[in-house]
């Protein structure tokens, strides 16, 4: 089988699909598969074992996009099917065209994403689902319908969670072309023990690390004004994005540039090791799919205290394997993390219900049964 893989990010870049693409890539390509990928990228990506091909972001927005599609559809006439993790507008108008057959991973509601990034519409994804959030005009119709017209052409969709698998079902997409696909716990965990990795990384009073994107949808001011409240607790945040500059701002306003430590874009075993070091991950997203720094976090036996928003529930349970918090919600977040640090036994009891509570999300299970789904669409 000859697949095409894209995705709109890929390493060095952060986040869950830079992540999944080349776990996904890797794993076809070991089992005798001929794998391809087209992603968007700042420079030329390091050389892989298959062809990693790129549209450069320093082209101006409607050529990158001409660009991009243009090069899926030249890729994907070589293809038996397409696999992918962004770029879906691309994407599906480049299997129209050439009549490959496209399975689809979403990791939310692109129209919203697309809108929400430019400044179109505000707030989260259940008031842009009623029609709220500053509704977008001529551009939101236009970008649901591209995505409705994507979604329901394609062989089958995936999505991380059954939160966004109701959704996407709600979008008129046939039920039974949508399953449930939990990102998978990382192949290689860190061996370094744990006191070797906070000795290495100065963790010397109680820490939290926040691993990601540095975007609106992660309220990263909600989890400041949180740190701002709990005393002597650092935090030490890996990742990059559009809203580093405003986090740096929010950090010297609240003066905690001797308690929050910005380590900008990591390493993937670096964030892990960050992770097994760590007291508790942390997460204070406004609205969220299924993240997998969360499935990260817990993988290497580390609680985490997350906002109760869109599929984090799901993976994150609380007092078994973290703790939850309402969404927005800065003293709440304070006061799960005051009380986690504050009650050692709670902390056993999480961290000892940590990795167990993800086993069931290992990669050769739930890779093998989207490769069987990447057959069937060839087929």
């Amino acid at each position: 089988m000859r697949v095409l893989v894209v995705s709109g990010i890929w390493p060095p870049d952060v986040g869950g699909p830079a992540s999944h693409a080349p776990d996904v890539a890797a794993f076809l390509r070991s089992r005798g598969h001929h794998v391809e990928v087209v992603v968007t990228a700042a420079e030329t990506p390091a050389p892989r074992s298959y062809p990693v091909r790129f549209t450069s972001r320093a082209l101006p927005v409607g050529v990158r996009h001409l660009h991009g599609l243009l090069l899926i559809a030249r890729r994907s006439l070589r293809a038996d099917v397409i696999y992918t993790t962004g770029m879906f507008g691309r994407s599906g108008l480049a299997a129209m065209a050439t009549g490959t057959p496209i399975v689809v991973k979403l990791t939310g509601d692109p129209a919203f994403e697309r809108l929400r990034s430019r400044g179109v519409v505000a707030g989260d994804v259940e008031s842009f689902q009623a029609g709220g959030g500053g509704g977008g005009g001529l551009s939101a119709r236009a970008l649901r319908k591209l995505r409705d017209l994507v979604l329901r052409r394609a062989a089958h969709v995936y999505t991380p969670s059954a939160y966004l698998r109701d959704l996407v079902v709600d979008w008129g997409v046939a039920p039974e072309r949508v399953t449930v696909l939990p990102n998978p716990t990382p192949e290689e965990l860190p061996v370094t023990p744990r006191e070797d990795l906070r000795r290495r990384f100065g963790f010397q009073q109680p820490t939290l690390v926040f691993a990601g994107r540095l975007t609106a949808q992660k309220s990263l001011e909600t989890l400041l004004d949180a740190i701002a409240g709990c005393e002597d607790v650092h935090l030490v945040i890996a990742g990059d994005g559009d809203e580093r500059a405003t986090l740096e701002a929010g950090i010297d306003h609240r003066s905690l540039g001797d308690r929050v430590q910005l380590l900008g874009a990591q390493p993937r075993a670096t964030v892990l090791e960050l992770f097994a070091a760590a007291d508790a991950a942390v997460l204070s997203s406004s609205w969220e799919n299924f993240p997998h720094s969360v499935v990260e976090a817990l993988a290497v036996g580390t609680p985490v205290i997350a906002t109760a928003v869109g599929g984090v529930p799901e993976v994150v349970r609380d007092r078994e394997n973290g703790l939850l918090v309402p969404g927005g919600d800065a003293p709440a977040l304070a006061s799960a993390i005051r009380r986690f640090l504050a009650e050692p036994e709670l902390q056993r009891r999480l961290r000892a219900g940590a990795a167990p509570s993800v086993e069931r999300y290992r990669p050769d299970e739930l890779l093998a049964g989207l490769e069987r789904t990447l057959e069937d669409a060839a087929a």
